[in-house]
């Protein structure tokens, strides 16, 4: 991997932050609070560490390649609401708009199931139709969603 896996721990910490502070929308210097609060500061920081590693880093895959890699997995895995919801949103400011994110859950649906697939596209839709100024919110209609 282009990014290396050695960094110093106050290093990862510090991308862990950045990284999920994009993701999340959460200013860095209340991440960590804000985590250890959902999930207890010992397994906080065991996330910010791996988000701070070479995965989160390597230019060998850009913002849009690890959406798609992330939406996959959530939508595998089951996973929805707010999780699936705000790496929607980051797929968004990646340059995935709605008929990508369409075209990968009809895609998906042949490998995942129906099932799952459809549970992603409703939050899709529902986060393409939002309210200006609300999460996913797109400034336009898609031709697939809709």
């Amino acid at each position: 991997m282009g990014a290396g896996t050695g960094a110093e721990p106050d290093v990862r910490h510090a991308r862990g932050v950045a990284a999920y502070a994009r993701i999340f929308g959460v200013p860095e210097d209340q991440l960590a609070a804000a985590f250890a609060s959902r999930v207890g500061p010992v397994f906080a920081e065991e996330q910010l560490q791996a988000a701070g590693g070479a995965a989160w880093a390597d230019p060998a895959l850009s913002g849009r390649d690890r959406s798609v890699a992330i939406i996959t997995a959530l939508v595998a895995q089951g996973v929805t609401g707010d999780r699936l919801g705000a790496h929607l949103d980051l797929a968004r400011q990646n340059g995935l708009d709605d008929d990508a994110l369409t075209a990968l859950m009809v895609l998906l649906a042949s490998y995942l199931g129906y099932a799952r697939a459809s549970l992603a596209m409703e939050i899709i839709h529902a986060r393409s139709a939002a309210p200006p100024g609300q999460p996913g919110e797109t400034g336009r209609p898609s031709r697939r969603s809709g």
